[in-house]
């Protein structure tokens, strides 16, 4: 399976997907892919999710409409139990279903996946936030039925969904029935009994697992005037929700309506006598409510406020804030690309993706999948602080000071996970929903320690991007002390005189290789979270001592402690082959042998599906960049030289099975000057959902890979980095592009870079001045007064490295380092 499309191939099928830099289109129907289509098209806000499921319903992938932190408890069942495994699981439930709009004509119902469509298109608009949908149908009878339908999930009004359904009998009278329903598809099934064809798909440790028994309890159902009401309580997290919606018709036709609401079900049904030419429009406002423990009656009042507020101002209202919020997104976060109209639709896709999984989660965190889908079970991760929050604090830092301040709010379950684990200060949990660690596999989960350094890395990165020494004072301070307390604890002193520092049994950001000593990536990480945890303590004490007397006094914090944080930095153990000329992954890894992957099947990809951990474990096999990613995030810390001989060795190992791989090896790739490989990798990570690279997008959107395409543009070609308080640009901009534009907001001004073949220019679109540095020269750019820097050319390298350039190598000992697939027995070592 190679999920890298060419440098120039454009994997969409532009027949049922035109390119349109502002919109996904599908111009043709197809029922083969409702699994990829209900991702594609899901609208959300960051709290509430409604997958791209048609209105009718019945055919599907999966019904799924998501709240983000909405979710089940579930007893972990260790086959070996032993001391420390993660006790209780958590997984994102199934909200009630409100998306459901059926519609009957002449008692016949519109199926998609059978009916005559005349005309058919569907549109996710990006400027707008609206799902549309238009279609032209010819009913078994032969009556043309014209039917348009708007979706849309409020980025200003965080509970908010506003639908709209639209039928125009167009050549002749008929009777018409619409049936808007609520339904509690996570315990309850409507009345096609039609069961989700996710649950008929194969292992893969990817998706959600299914729940035994009930999960959403009924305790409250409510109905009158159109308004109905649902709510339920999960069983065992006790978690509480409430769902309501609004209905109302405009018609000249005559019409009559009823309802009932039942545990699993409301109804509001429209009869109408539709006369030809006269429109029935049914529109549907919904609002959900969720706590940690409020009673279901107070979160149905709390839907009732919503809904009241929604109908004083009017749906239209709705649409036209959206379209408001949306203008203003785009205006601080858009990235272009002059002349690629399939180019710009898919950046822009992905981009309205992180918008959707990010603008309203407002204190809670950042799914894997946002709230588009199941998949990971709704976990948080480390994607949040490594590819999202990038993005955020560059464009919209308050978003980002929300995400950083979901980390705080867990920081007292992190000290209890660190003290679980026999350490000082804090441990963040590897996946979790609610603050607890939820990972079963400890060697690819709780054994990722470095998640502390990335949680550090990110505050590090939004305080100096924005200057909010407020947050850093207040909140943030207590996870950098805590975190750099945990590394102090964790590692250990080896040699004589001043010694080095070494940290043991743990894992990357590659899970091909697990629970191992001095990974360099945890090391390198570890050091910059000590010293940003020591240099922040210094500077609160220099210019804020109120705030510094009070967090020594609630930490209990010594400058003896602070002082050792930097001793621990200057002297952490850097591991480093002189022979191969590369910094290991690990202290063991140079001793493996090296996976060809050139010679696997493409039937036993990716391999975490067909091959046992321990067989993958003995081999030099990544499933995504681990020391590459180092090279990026840590890259003031590497020569040159280094990264070109450390990209040269480790990108031919690396698989690509994760989809977070692809956005870091771009960067590095355009570094050193691999630009062709570069855009191959960008490429890759462009198309992940859209393209189905992974095969996986029915479970939701990768949002990690989402915003590793804002990185690859903005960090790989832009070449933007912050190593320091200063950001500095570097541009590669690939030949065949004619321009890219993006837009960074750095202390409250933003500066938009337009990086052209030659040139670099850059203007304060909105604030004050800003300081950056273009290789090497200091830059200061004001209102109205935009600066252009000559760019000259920058070296390219042909082709790219192989593991073939790596066989034959010795090793320390005198080894020959020799590459095998270890399923094909009668394969010789090459």
């Amino acid at each position: 399976m190679n999920f890298a499309p060419s440098a120039s191939s454009d994997p969409l099928d532009r027949n049922r997907y035109p390119a349109d830099e502002w919109r996904l289109r599908e111009v043709i129907y197809d029922a083969t892919d409702l699994g990829r289509t209900e991702t594609l098209f899901a609208v959300g806000n960051g709290y509430l999710g409604l997958r791209g499921n048609a209105e009718e319903g019945r055919e599907s992938h999966s019904h799924g409409t998501f709240v983000n932190g909405f979710h089940e408890t579930w007893s972990i069942r260790h086959a070996e139990e032993a001391f420390g495994f993660a006790r209780v699981g958590q997984t994102i439930v199934n909200a009630p279903d409100a998306k459901v709009l059926r519609l009957y004509v002449d008692d016949e119902p519109l199926l998609l996946s059978v009916a005559d469509l005349e005309s058919y298109e569907r549109t996710l608009d990006f400027a707008d936030g609206v799902l549309s949908r238009e279609l032209v149908w010819c009913t078994p009878a032969g009556k043309r039925v014209h039917i348009r339908s708007r979706r849309m999930v409020s980025f200003t009004q965080r509970h908010l969904a506003v639908l709209t359904y639209e039928v125009t009998m167009l050549d002749a009278d008929a009777p018409v029935v619409l049936s808007s329903q609520i339904l509690n598809r996570q315990d309850g099934q409507d009345e096609y009994d039609v069961p989700s064809a996710a649950l008929g798909e194969g292992f893969d440790p990817r998706k959600a697992p299914r729940f035994d028994g009930r999960v959403l309890q009924p305790t409250t159902q409510d109905s009158g005037d159109g308004r109905y009401v649902l709510g339920y309580r999960c069983t065992s997290s006790g978690m509480t929700l409430a769902c309501a919606a609004d209905h109302t018709i405009e018609t000249e036709n005559e019409y009559e309506e009823h309802g009932h609401v039942e545990e699993d079900v409301a109804k509001h049904v429209y009869r109408v006598r539709a006369r030809r030419g006269k429109p029935i429009v049914v529109t549907k406002v919904v609002s959900y409510h969720t706590s940690r423990g409020v009673p279901a009656l107070e979160l149905a009042d709390r839907c009732r406020r919503t809904l009241d507020r929604a109908a004083a101002e009017g749906a239209e209202k709705q649409f036209e804030s959206q379209r408001a919020w949306l203008d203003d997104f785009w205006a601080r976060s858009d990235v272009s690309v002059a002349g690629r109209p399939e180019l710009q639709q898919a950046v822009r896709w992905n981009l309205f993706q992180l918008a959707q999984a990010t603008a309203r989660a407002d204190g809670l965190g950042i799914g894997a999948k946002g709230v588009s889908g199941s998949g990971y079970e709704g976990h948080y991760f480390w994607d949040s602080e490594i590819y999202v929050l990038p993005f955020l604090t560059y464009t919209s830092p308050q978003t980002a000071r929300s995400a950083l301040r979901f980390r705080y709010l867990m920081l007292d379950a992190a000290r209890q996970r660190a003290a679980e684990l026999n350490q000082e200060g804090a441990l963040f949990p590897w996946r979790t929903i609610n603050g607890q660690e939820a990972s079963a596999y400890y060697a690819a989960g709780t054994a990722q320690y470095h998640i502390d350094a990335d949680i550090a890395h990110a505050i590090r990165q939004y305080v100096n991007a924005t200057g909010d020494e407020a947050f850093l004072a207040r909140e943030a301070i207590d996870i950098l002390v805590e975190t750099a307390r945990m590394w102090a604890d964790l590692g250990f002193w080896r040699g004589t005189g001043a010694g080095t520092f070494h940290i043991h049994g743990v894992t990357g950001p590659d899970e091909y290789t697990t629970v191992v000593n001095d990974s360099l990536f945890t090391n390198l990480m570890a050091r910059a979270n000590l010293r940003s945890a020591a240099e922040a303590s210094r500077k609160l004490r220099d210019d804020h001592p109120r705030e510094y007397a009070r967090m020594t006094a609630r930490l209990n914090l010594t400058e003896d402690e602070v002082v050792e944080w930097g001793r621990i930095a200057d002297r952490m153990h850097v591991p480093y082959d002189a022979n191969l000329g590369v910094h290991p992954q690990d202290a063991q890894f140079l001793e493996k042998e090296l996976w060809d992957l050139s010679q696997t099947p493409e039937e036993k990809r990716p391999l975490l599906l067909h091959y046992h951990p321990l067989v993958i474990y003995r081999f030099q096999v990544l499933k995504q960049a681990d020391v590459v990613l180092a090279l990026f995030l840590q890259g003031d810390q590497f020569t040159p030289e280094e990264k070109r001989a450390n990209f040269d060795y480790y990108d031919p190992l690396t698989t690509g099975d994760s989809t977070l791989s692809a956005a870091g090896q771009s960067v590095i790739a355009s570094e050193v000057g691999y630009q062709d490989l570069a855009i191959k990798y960008f490429t890759s990570s462009l198309f992940v959902d859209l393209a189905d690279l992974h095969r996986n997008s029915s479970d939701g959107v990768h949002v990690a890979s989402a915003g590793g395409v804002w990185t690859a543009l903005v960090n790989g070609f832009g070449g933007m980095r912050d190593h320091g308080e200063t950001v500095t640009l570097d541009p590669r901009l690939p030949e065949e592009w004619e321009q890219l534009t993006f837009r960074l907001t750095l202390r409250g001004t933003r500066v938009r870079a337009d990086i052209r073949h030659g040139e670099l220019t850059l203007t304060v679109e909105d604030g004050d001045k800003a300081t950056l540095v273009v290789r090497g020269q200091e830059v200061t750019v004001g209102p109205q007064a935009p600066v252009t820097v000559a760019l000259a050319p920058t070296p390219r390298l042909a082709g790219a490295p192989t593991v073939r350039d790596i066989v034959g190598s010795r090793r320390p000992d005198g080894t020959v380092i020799t590459a095998t697939v270890p399923d094909s027995r009668e394969a010789e070592p090459v």
